[in-house]
């Protein structure tokens, strides 16, 4: 996946927005600083027009001419007699030839940019050009400005740049507010999506109040599933109807090979009729496995009793001494959780009768209390063993799905309803636990993790919760 897909769409909004507003506020200031330099470089010509236009009046009515401009005056004045040489001139130009030497325009007056000569190496002046009638001939008034810089004024540009970043930084923060306040419903109905699961299928996503798109999509959302919800508790009651209706033809089956049996001792009919309730047997298993899914699909709140872990794993451990393999118990007292015994009792059975079906010889069941990763919490950790043949990692997931039978269960166990693990999972889950296989040196490993109940010493004393 490229990185565009990796960046959220609050992230692109405002990136687009910052490039966006970085180049019209670049503009901005670009046409700004023009804008002002012209204006700047238009007065200084009207005002060079202006002083050479005094300067020549004077020159052409006879009249001495003071060329000493205030202190700090930029300006600076030639005036250059028909002959071409220089009669009078500014202190910064005394003693210097002429600034310029152009011809003058029909109206007597040009001007132009001048670079270097008198004014130094690297130096540009703007230069006006007067002409004075005379009797003798006509006589040349220069007057020059330094040229304005592209900057104008230092000042200004740190002006006009400042300010044109705030406001590129303005509208960027304001389109960031914008998307995040657009994107947040989205958020919220993600959220909620997140949360919501075979257990709470009423809860719906939340609907902004804005009519706009985000809304519409809200308000499909939770049409579908309302869909949904109808779809699922149709499944869940058929499930239950069929469960139901299904023991009792198999209960009135199961009478008749019995009777049958013992009503005849051939041996075939014995070997028929074993097989028959061996497949009654089997059938039956699956209808209550699909009863108690029934169940649990509904959500049905597990329950709140303090059991000690170690206790019921000890009882199913005796409940089991007929069996042909090893339990190997190790089990730590004392590690309480709040649920439903029923059902714990239901999950360890599963794991059990799933570990007698492959293990080799060898069953272990450990009970231990461990300190969550991400939380002060306790956590109680039941775990259960066996020797058998394992399960690869990439079949850990499949093996809890409905139904779901690895080849090599098929090949070695003909009794499982393929149901035993999912139940054991969604009890677990109901219960606010976790049920995985994790890795061992031999055989599979199911660990169970569920919340302890942390006031020990009262639980035995405590009322029902």
């Amino acid at each position: 996946m490229n990185a565009k897909h990796r960046t959220s769409i609050i992230a692109r909004i405002t990136l687009f927005t910052g490039v966006v507003a970085a180049l019209l506020s670049t503009l901005l200031a670009v046409v700004l600083m023009v804008a002002i330099h012209n204006y700047a470089t238009d007065a200084v010509y009207t005002e060079l027009r202006g002083a050479s236009g005094r300067v020549a009046q004077k020159v052409e009515q006879y009249k001495t001419v003071a060329l000493a401009p205030a202190q700090h005056d930029p300006q600076n004045v030639q005036i250059i007699d028909q002959s071409g040489l220089v009669v009078a001139s500014t202190a910064a130009l005394r003693g210097k030839p002429p600034m310029a030497d152009f011809a003058l325009g029909a109206m007597g007056s040009k001007k132009a940019v001048v670079c270097d000569g008198v004014f130094g190496a690297g130096r540009c002046h703007i230069v006006m050009a007067q002409t004075a009638h005379r009797p003798g001939g006509d006589w040349t008034v220069y007057a020059s400005m330094p040229v304005v810089p592209m900057y104008v004024k230092p000042w200004l540009a740190v002006l006009v740049i400042g300010s044109t970043t705030l406001l590129a930084v303005a509208i960027t923060c304001l389109g960031y507010r914008i998307a995040t306040a657009s994107l947040r419903p989205v958020s919220a109905i993600r959220r909620e999506l997140d949360e919501i699961n075979a257990t709470c299928p009423g809860r719906r996503v939340p609907v902004p109040p804005s009519k706009d798109e985000i809304h519409d999509l809200a308000e499909s959302v939770n049409h579908t599933l309302t869909r949904l919800q109808g779809a699922m508790e149709q499944q869940r009651q058929f499930a239950s109807d069929a469960s139901h209706d299904l023991r009792s033809p198999i209960a009135a089956m199961r009478v008749e090979v019995e009777d049958a049996l013992m009503s005849s001792p051939e041996p075939t009919m014995t070997r028929v009729g074993n097989t028959v309730l061996c497949s009654l047997d089997r059938l039956e298993a699956i209808v209550s496995d699909l009863l108690f899914i029934a169940r649990l699909d509904a959500g049905t709140p597990c329950g709140n009793d303090p059991i000690d872990l170690a206790e019921l794993a000890s009882q199913e451990c005796r409940a089991r001494r007929q069996t042909t393999k090893r339990f190997v118990c190790s089990l730590q007292r004392g590690v309480l959780i709040l649920g439903d015994r029923v059902r714990l009792s239901r999950l360890l059975t599963n794991l059990l009768d799933n570990a007698d079906r492959h293990a080799e010889t060898t069953i272990m069941i450990k009970v231990s209390r461990a300190d969550a990763k991400h939380n002060a919490d306790s956590v109680a950790v039941l775990e259960v063993i066996d020797d058998g043949p394992g399960i690869d990692p990439d079949k850990r997931d499949l093996v809890f799905q409905r139904f779901a039978r690895l080849d090599s269960a098929r090949a070695k166990d003909a009794g499982g309803t393929g149901l035993g693990l999912s139940i054991a999972r969604q009890i677990a889950e109901s219960c606010g636990g976790t049920l995985r296989i994790e890795d061992s040196d031999r055989g599979a490993r199911f660990v169970l993790r569920l919340p302890c109940y942390e006031n020990a010493h009262l639980a035995h004393t405590a009322p029902d919760l």
